[in-house]
Order: structure tokens, then sequence, then C-alpha cells
């Protein structure tokens, strides 16, 4: 199997065109810099040097370092592989749903850890700057499976929709902003063994016992 996956790689590789392949590879190099050094500490002469490119031919491909990050928080985004399993997810209501994307969520971005490190990146060193790129080129896909959260018989409650893509995206976030902190062994197991699951329990009924 491992065998077939490097064919395939390599196979790949062999129809992309020299100028693709280089493209590809300043990519690879400045996002591996990024999580290494940040990305403020990385300069455009290290990059090329990784990638193995002239310092003058890495500007045939990006016109600035900014545009490599641009570039990579897109490319890199888990999406790519989540929305496809999401759009498979089973769910007979809103609730099964929701704790059945969470399950796969999570399991795909323990995969690839990595990219919430870039996110960290994008929060602390460009204050989110890059987002709106973000939400333009992701929304369009993300609408369908956010439909059946407001869809007649959903049992979700009438509130704008953008506000719900908020909370439900905020709540991964969080979820993953607060694992990077709770490694600690010394810690209550509680806070370290929480799951993305006991987030949207959380989200999905808060945390306040409803009345009869």
């Amino acid at each position: 199997m491992h065998g077939l996956a490097d064919e395939g790689s390599l196979m790949i590789e062999e129809t992309l065109s020299k100028g693709e392949r280089t493209h590809q590879a300043i990519e690879e190099a400045a996002y591996k810099l990024f999580l290494e050094q940040g990305y403020s500490a990385t300069s455009m002469r290290q990059i090329a040097e990784r990638a193995g490119v002239a310092l003058g031919g890495i500007y045939n491909h990006f016109k600035s370092k900014d545009e490599i990050f641009q570039e990579l928080i897109i490319d890199q985004h888990p999406y790519l592989k989540i929305l496809p399993i999401i759009h498979n997810t089973p769910g007979n209501s809103t609730e099964e749903f929701v704790r059945n994307s969470a399950r796969a969520i999570q399991e795909e971005l323990g995969q690839n850890p990595d990219f919430i490190k870039l996110m960290f990146i994008e929060v602390v060193e460009f204050n989110g700057k890059h987002f709106q790129k973000l939400y333009e080129t992701i929304f369009p896909q993300v609408l369908p499976l956010l439909q059946r959260f407001t869809s007649p018989g959903s049992g979700v409650r009438e509130m704008p929709l953008p506000q719900l893509i908020r909370a439900f995206v905020g709540s991964i976030m969080s979820f993953y902003l607060t694992e990077f902190l709770m490694t600690n062994p010394n810690l209550p197991p509680e806070l370290r063994e929480m799951r993305l699951e006991d987030y949207m329990e959380i989200f999905l009924h808060g945390i306040l016992v409803m009345k009869e």
C-alpha cells in the first residue's frame, strides 16, 4: 500500500510542469519555516534557500512573503478533506449530525495538527488579516452543510446564519486552542481529557438546566 501511495505521488509530480514544481517547492519550504520559527522570523531568502531556488526566482511565483502565507492558509486548510467527510456524515437529527461531524473533524485535525499552528500565526501575527479571503473561499462550500441546521424540523432556534457559523467554528477553534494549553500532566484529567464532542454538547445544549 505504501509503495502504491509513493508511486501515485510520483505520477502526480511527473504531470506538473517545472514552474508548478518550483511553486510547490516554495510553498512547502515556507510552510515548514513558518511552523519552525514563525512568520516574522522567516525571510524570503531563507524560503528560497530551503526550496532550492534563486532569491530572484521566488518573485516569479509570489510577489511577497504575505502572498505565500495567504496561499498556504487556503491550500493547507483541512476543509479540503473535512468537507467531503462531513457531507457523508450520517445523522437522523441535528444533534446526531453535529456529534458525528465533531468526531470526523477531530480525527482529521488530529492527523494535521500543524494547521492549527498556522492559524495561530494568522491570529497572533496578522490579527486575522487573511480570514476574509479564507471565508470567501470556503463559505460557498460550507453553506449546503449549514442549511442542515436551518432546515424545517431541524430543532435549531431561529437565528441569523452568520451567527450560527461563528458559534460553530468558534467552538471548534476554542477546543484546539485549549488543547495546546492542557498538555501538562499535572492538570486535572477532566481538563486534559475533554473531547471535541464534549464541546459540541455545550454548543448544542448550553450550560443551563432547561426548566420544565
